[in-house]
């Protein structure tokens, strides 16, 4: 077992003996024009990327101890790059996030793009030939680098960011030798690969469940329970076929807007429409509004369901439906609609989500930011199964639902699992806590 000392640094603690600490100006290469630096500081626009030339690399690229995240890569021309030709990035750079709640992410330029460039918004380190590039990637994405960007970064009392002069602060754990370097960089890329491997089939396996709950729903809402049905044209293109006995009406013969003004505060619990859900938010810490300002928010009930109509242009991720379970406010920018009497507003929630999944609502905003009133929104055309069908549809839904819903929930903790064993691996290595095993090399 190798001989250790004290780091001198309560969160490393032990390191071994004959490694060193030293600043990150210590290890830059000095040869290089811009051993550290950042992007380009607003001459390329996002109507200036290219399908093909020079990568532009963004925050969005830089991912947690691996390379380059490579799915969103956009491009520059040459002529665009010989323009910002000081922060041209090469091979084996190492890449940070440098600006906002992105801190921390690191990224490392493979062999093969041997040219790229970059924001503003990520720094970049170029090392000398007498350190291993990919062992002082680990140590920047370990807790020992998060740790110190993020120390830097509180300090800012506006938003958290980075100067260059403050990276050249920071310090790296630096084994004696380069063959002790590489034997950590190359068996740490050995195993991260495993891990990244598996958490990627994971988050295949989430995708597919995530796919098979929309089915599920789309299926159910749409076409009714009973596969021996005998079936109609339902006159609506995105839907097709419809149970023959099911009618079809706009959405202002099933629901009313709702406008009950918060007048005098009389409600106080402030509800918000999140990633499908209604949710409870603190009416005391909410970004500073005074309360006098929930004045105007819109007192709502439980049945009723709530449609956020606005920026359909730029905003095509959300999900725009929300079941309310309570009464309670919410923003009036929100369209709230309030069943009419014998209106089954689960089943009604789960077919208009549908609609949101298959990205319906998106053809129907106008103006500069694509939004919708009420009277826009209420022509739209809804599905009436009988009562008994509408039930039976949303109890189904109801346990069908919560059974994938499960089901992604393990795998979500699994993938947590990987990660926090993978944070865990490269932290061991790099601080010499643990010896890369001798069978492996």
């Amino acid at each position: 077992m190798r001989e250790m000392k004290d780091s001198g640094i309560e969160w490393i603690g032990q390191i071994p003996k004959d490694w060193e600490f030293p600043k990150i100006t210590h290890v830059l290469d000095y040869t290089h024009p811009y051993p550290i630096g950042d992007g380009d500081h607003g001459t390329i626009k996002a109507e200036n990327y290219s399908e093909e030339g020079i990568p532009f690399i963004r925050v969005q690229n830089l991912g947690f101890a691996t390379e380059l995240v490579m799915n969103n890569l956009v491009y520059i021309t040459e002529k665009q790059n010989n323009g910002i030709i000081n922060s041209t990035l090469y091979p084996n750079d190492i890449l940070f996030a440098k600006t906002g709640a992105t801190i921390g992410k690191v990224g490392f330029m493979p062999e093969n793009i041997k040219k790229a460039n970059t924001t503003s918004h990520v720094g970049k380190i170029t090392v000398s030939e007498e350190v291993v590039p990919k062992f002082i990637f680990y140590v920047l994405s370990s807790f020992i680098g998060y740790k110190q960007f993020w120390d830097i970064a509180l300090m800012k009392s506006t938003r958290p960011e980075l100067s260059i002069d403050e990276i050249k602060t920071l310090h790296v754990l630096l084994p004696k030798t380069l063959v002790e370097q590489q034997q950590i960089a190359d068996y740490l890329d050995t195993k991260c690969s495993e891990i990244d491997a598996t958490a990627e089939d994971i988050q295949k396996e989430i995708s597919l469940l995530e796919e098979y709950k929309k089915s599920v729903i789309t299926e159910a809402v749409t076409k009714g329970l009973n596969p021996d049905a005998e079936m109609k044209d339902s006159g609506i293109e995105w839907i097709g076929e419809i149970p023959k006995d099911w009618e079809v009406h706009p959405v202002y013969v099933y629901f009313e807007e709702g406008k009950t003004k918060n007048y005098r505060m009389q409600e106080q619990n402030l509800l918000s429409l999140s990633y499908g859900r209604i949710i409870r938010k603190d009416i005391n810490t909410n970004g500073g509004l005074l309360p006098a300002s929930f004045n105007t928010y819109n007192v709502i009930n439980a049945g009723d369901i709530i449609i956020r109509p606005t920026d359909l242009q730029n905003d095509k991720r959300s999900l725009r439906t929300g079941l309310v379970k309570e009464q309670g406010i919410i923003t009036s920018a929100y369209i709230d609609l309030r069943p009419k009497d014998n209106v089954n507003s689960a089943y009604y929630h789960y077919l208009l989500h549908s609609y949101d999944i298959i990205k319906v609502f998106y053809n129907m905003g106008n103006g500069v930011r694509q939004g919708l009133n009420f009277s826009e929104f209420a022509k739209l055309l809804l599905l009436e199964p009988t009562t008994v069908e509408q039930q039976q549809i949303a109890d189904y839904l109801d346990i069908k639902c919560s059974e994938i819903d499960t089901l992604i929930a393990d795998k979500k903790r699994q993938l947590y699992i990987l990660t926090d064993y993978k944070k865990s691996l490269i932290y061991e290595y790099i601080t010499g806590k643990k010896e890369v095993p001798v069978k492996d090399f």
